[in-house]
Protein backbone atom coordinates (compact mmCIF):
# COMPACT_ATOMS: atom_id res chain seq x y z
CA UNK A 1 0.00 0.00 0.00
CA UNK A 2 1.56 3.43 -1.03
CA UNK A 3 1.52 6.04 1.58
CA UNK A 4 2.48 9.55 0.70
CA UNK A 5 2.22 12.54 2.21
CA UNK A 6 2.35 16.30 0.72
CA UNK A 7 4.80 19.14 1.87
CA UNK A 8 3.71 21.38 4.18
CA UNK A 9 3.17 24.76 2.15
CA UNK A 10 1.18 28.00 1.91
CA UNK A 11 2.72 28.60 -1.65
CA UNK A 12 4.11 26.98 -4.46
CA UNK A 13 7.44 25.59 -3.33
CA UNK A 14 10.36 27.74 -5.07
CA UNK A 15 13.92 26.55 -5.36
CA UNK A 16 16.68 29.22 -3.59
CA UNK A 17 20.41 28.96 -3.45
CA UNK A 18 21.75 28.24 -0.13
CA UNK A 19 23.48 31.36 1.55
CA UNK A 20 24.79 30.57 4.93
CA UNK A 21 23.28 29.53 8.12
CA UNK A 22 23.55 32.27 10.93
CA UNK A 23 21.91 29.39 13.21
CA UNK A 24 20.04 26.32 13.94
CA UNK A 25 16.50 27.42 13.30
CA UNK A 26 17.79 30.12 10.28
CA UNK A 27 18.73 29.89 7.02
CA UNK A 28 20.06 32.73 4.01
CA UNK A 29 19.48 32.07 0.74
CA UNK A 30 18.78 33.88 -3.03
CA UNK A 31 15.84 33.66 -4.95
CA UNK A 32 17.36 35.17 -8.28
CA UNK A 33 18.90 38.41 -6.68
CA UNK A 34 16.98 38.68 -3.55
CA UNK A 35 18.25 37.63 -0.16
CA UNK A 36 16.09 35.81 2.32
CA UNK A 37 15.42 34.26 5.33
CA UNK A 38 13.85 30.96 6.08
CA UNK A 39 13.00 29.24 9.30
CA UNK A 40 14.57 25.48 9.19
CA UNK A 41 13.08 22.59 11.35
CA UNK A 42 15.88 20.22 11.24
CA UNK A 43 18.46 21.24 14.07
CA UNK A 44 21.13 18.42 12.44
CA UNK A 45 24.30 19.82 11.28
CA UNK A 46 23.86 18.96 7.95
CA UNK A 47 27.45 19.68 7.01
CA UNK A 48 27.37 17.49 3.60
CA UNK A 49 24.40 19.08 2.43
CA UNK A 50 24.15 22.57 3.66
CA UNK A 51 27.34 23.78 1.54
CA UNK A 52 27.21 27.54 -0.07
CA UNK A 53 25.37 26.96 -3.89
CA UNK A 54 23.41 24.09 -2.62
CA UNK A 55 20.11 23.68 -4.31
CA UNK A 56 17.42 24.53 -1.79
CA UNK A 57 13.14 24.29 -2.29
CA UNK A 58 11.67 26.21 0.00
CA UNK A 59 7.96 27.06 0.42
CA UNK A 60 6.29 30.54 1.91
CA UNK A 61 4.74 31.00 5.13
CA UNK A 62 2.95 33.71 5.94
CA UNK A 63 1.37 33.13 9.06
CA UNK A 64 0.68 35.89 11.41
CA UNK A 65 4.08 36.15 14.25
CA UNK A 66 6.64 34.44 11.63
CA UNK A 67 10.03 36.25 11.64
CA UNK A 68 10.85 34.36 8.49
CA UNK A 69 8.72 34.60 5.34
CA UNK A 70 10.05 30.89 4.13
CA UNK A 71 10.06 27.48 5.78
CA UNK A 72 13.01 25.33 4.09
CA UNK A 73 11.65 22.14 2.98
CA UNK A 74 14.07 20.60 1.44
CA UNK A 75 17.75 20.25 -0.58
CA UNK A 76 19.06 19.01 -3.32
CA UNK A 77 22.23 16.80 -3.63
CA UNK A 78 22.46 16.09 -7.17
CA UNK A 79 19.04 14.84 -8.50
CA UNK A 80 17.95 13.47 -5.63
CA UNK A 81 15.49 15.63 -2.77
CA UNK A 82 16.37 15.54 0.69
CA UNK A 83 14.02 16.53 2.96
CA UNK A 84 14.91 19.11 6.09
CA UNK A 85 11.36 18.84 7.86
CA UNK A 86 11.49 16.87 10.89
CA UNK A 87 8.14 17.08 10.83
CA UNK A 88 7.25 15.23 8.13
CA UNK A 89 8.23 11.90 9.69
CA UNK A 90 5.40 12.03 12.36
CA UNK A 91 2.97 13.08 9.69
CA UNK A 92 3.79 10.17 7.37
CA UNK A 93 3.22 7.76 10.14
CA UNK A 94 0.25 8.83 11.24
CA UNK A 95 -1.11 8.31 7.47
CA UNK A 96 0.80 5.04 7.80
CA UNK A 97 -0.70 4.11 10.95
CA UNK A 98 -4.41 5.21 9.84
CA UNK A 99 -4.15 3.63 6.24
CA UNK A 100 -2.40 0.07 8.17
CA UNK A 101 0.52 0.37 5.71
CA UNK A 102 2.89 -0.41 8.69
CA UNK A 103 1.76 -4.58 9.40
CA UNK A 104 3.66 -4.28 12.58
CA UNK A 105 1.36 -2.43 14.24
CA UNK A 106 -1.67 -3.18 12.06
CA UNK A 107 -3.80 -4.52 15.24
CA UNK A 108 -4.00 -1.80 17.09
CA UNK A 109 -7.08 0.84 16.41
CA UNK A 110 -6.07 3.31 19.02
CA UNK A 111 -3.84 6.09 18.07
CA UNK A 112 -2.30 8.62 20.62
CA UNK A 113 0.05 11.09 19.72
CA UNK A 114 2.60 12.88 21.81
CA UNK A 115 1.85 10.91 24.92
CA UNK A 116 4.02 12.20 28.27
CA UNK A 117 6.17 9.05 30.43
CA UNK A 118 8.26 10.30 32.78
CA UNK A 119 9.91 13.05 32.30
CA UNK A 120 9.92 12.07 28.43
CA UNK A 121 7.34 12.73 25.94
CA UNK A 122 7.08 9.99 22.91
CA UNK A 123 5.43 10.03 19.72
CA UNK A 124 2.35 7.51 20.00
CA UNK A 125 0.82 5.27 22.17
CA UNK A 126 -0.99 2.54 20.28
CA UNK A 127 -3.87 0.53 21.83
CA UNK A 128 -4.73 0.52 25.35
CA UNK A 129 -3.44 -0.70 28.74
CA UNK A 130 -1.11 -3.72 29.27
CA UNK A 131 -0.90 -4.81 25.38
CA UNK A 132 -0.43 -1.10 24.24
CA UNK A 133 2.74 0.05 22.66
CA UNK A 134 4.84 3.16 22.78
CA UNK A 135 6.32 4.10 19.32
CA UNK A 136 9.09 6.74 19.25
CA UNK A 137 9.85 8.84 15.31
CA UNK A 138 13.15 9.62 14.53
CA UNK A 139 14.23 11.48 11.28
CA UNK A 140 17.41 10.61 9.20
CA UNK A 141 18.81 12.29 6.63
CA UNK A 142 22.61 11.54 6.90
CA UNK A 143 23.85 9.06 4.23
CA UNK A 144 27.02 7.99 3.63
CA UNK A 145 27.87 5.07 1.48
CA UNK A 146 25.01 3.62 1.57
CA UNK A 147 24.87 3.47 5.25
CA UNK A 148 22.12 6.09 6.46
CA UNK A 149 23.45 7.26 9.94
CA UNK A 150 22.18 8.84 13.12
CA UNK A 151 21.93 11.02 14.69
CA UNK A 152 23.64 13.88 12.61
CA UNK A 153 24.43 15.61 15.89
CA UNK A 154 24.23 14.53 19.74
CA UNK A 155 21.50 13.93 21.49
CA UNK A 156 20.93 13.20 24.45
CA UNK A 157 17.52 13.50 24.77
CA UNK A 158 17.49 10.97 21.63
CA UNK A 159 20.15 8.66 24.75
CA UNK A 160 17.57 9.35 27.58
CA UNK A 161 14.69 8.07 25.26
CA UNK A 162 16.10 5.09 24.44
CA UNK A 163 16.75 4.72 28.30
CA UNK A 164 13.23 4.32 28.78
CA UNK A 165 12.03 2.61 25.87
CA UNK A 166 14.57 0.07 27.05
CA UNK A 167 13.36 0.33 30.27
CA UNK A 168 9.80 -0.58 29.61
CA UNK A 169 10.55 -3.65 27.55
CA UNK A 170 12.56 -4.88 30.42
CA UNK A 171 9.44 -4.66 32.41
CA UNK A 172 7.27 -6.34 29.82
CA UNK A 173 5.89 -3.10 27.69
CA UNK A 174 6.25 -2.91 23.97
CA UNK A 175 8.11 -0.28 22.60
CA UNK A 176 9.42 0.45 19.06
CA UNK A 177 11.79 2.89 17.57
CA UNK A 178 11.21 4.09 14.16
CA UNK A 179 13.34 5.62 11.53
CA UNK A 180 12.01 7.75 8.66
CA UNK A 181 14.91 7.59 6.12
CA UNK A 182 14.14 11.12 4.26
CA UNK A 183 16.24 10.11 1.16
CA UNK A 184 16.27 7.39 -1.29
CA UNK A 185 19.99 6.46 -0.92
CA UNK A 186 20.16 4.38 2.05
CA UNK A 187 20.12 0.35 2.25
CA UNK A 188 20.45 -0.04 5.68
CA UNK A 189 20.72 2.29 9.15
CA UNK A 190 23.61 1.81 11.77
CA UNK A 191 24.00 4.68 14.67
CA UNK A 192 26.71 7.35 14.22
CA UNK A 193 29.11 5.53 16.49
CA UNK A 194 32.17 8.47 16.45
CA UNK A 195 29.11 11.81 16.43
CA UNK A 196 27.45 9.89 19.88
CA UNK A 197 29.01 7.04 21.37
CA UNK A 198 26.45 7.36 23.66
CA UNK A 199 23.21 6.92 21.52
CA UNK A 200 25.37 4.28 19.66
CA UNK A 201 25.46 2.35 22.90
CA UNK A 202 21.54 3.27 24.09
CA UNK A 203 20.67 1.67 20.88
CA UNK A 204 22.35 -1.34 21.17
CA UNK A 205 20.94 -1.77 25.03
CA UNK A 206 17.47 -1.56 23.44
CA UNK A 207 18.01 -3.83 20.92
CA UNK A 208 19.15 -6.67 23.33
CA UNK A 209 16.41 -6.04 25.80
CA UNK A 210 13.76 -5.81 23.53
CA UNK A 211 12.81 -2.64 21.71
CA UNK A 212 11.50 -3.23 18.36
CA UNK A 213 13.63 -0.82 15.99
CA UNK A 214 12.72 -0.44 12.50
CA UNK A 215 13.49 2.14 9.22
CA UNK A 216 12.31 2.50 5.92
CA UNK A 217 13.66 4.62 3.11
CA UNK A 218 11.09 7.56 2.19
CA UNK A 219 11.84 9.13 -0.96
CA UNK A 220 10.89 12.89 -1.18
CA UNK A 221 9.96 14.34 -3.96
CA UNK A 222 8.36 18.02 -4.93
CA UNK A 223 4.85 16.45 -4.77
CA UNK A 224 5.46 14.83 -1.02
CA UNK A 225 7.15 12.51 1.13
CA UNK A 226 6.18 8.66 0.50
CA UNK A 227 6.77 5.50 2.67
CA UNK A 228 9.10 3.31 0.95
CA UNK A 229 10.36 -0.15 1.52
CA UNK A 230 12.17 -1.08 5.02
CA UNK A 231 15.72 -1.85 5.39
CA UNK A 232 17.48 -3.33 8.48
CA UNK A 233 18.99 -1.35 11.16
CA UNK A 234 22.03 -2.68 12.60
CA UNK A 235 24.14 -1.89 15.98
CA UNK A 236 27.44 -0.83 13.98
CA UNK A 237 28.71 -0.98 10.56
CA UNK A 238 30.80 -3.51 11.65
CA UNK A 239 27.81 -5.83 12.48
CA UNK A 240 26.18 -5.73 8.80
CA UNK A 241 27.38 -9.13 7.76
CA UNK A 242 29.16 -9.45 4.40
CA UNK A 243 26.70 -11.23 2.61
CA UNK A 244 24.44 -8.46 2.98
CA UNK A 245 26.52 -5.57 2.14
CA UNK A 246 27.68 -6.23 -1.65
CA UNK A 247 27.57 -3.46 -4.08
CA UNK A 248 24.91 -3.86 -6.91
Amino acid sequence: MSVRIPLIATGPLTEAIFVARPNQLLVEARIDERLIRAHMADRGRLLDLLTPGARLLVAPRDEIGRKTAFQVVGVYRGDELISLDTQLPNRLVTAALSSGALPQFARYTKVQREVTIGSHRFDFRLGEGLTSCIVEVKSAGKVVDGLARFPDAPTERGRQQLGLLTQMARSGQRSALLFIIQRQSARALVPDEELDPGFARALRQAITSGVEVYAYVCPLSPEGLTLGPPVPVYSSAEAIPQSKWVDA
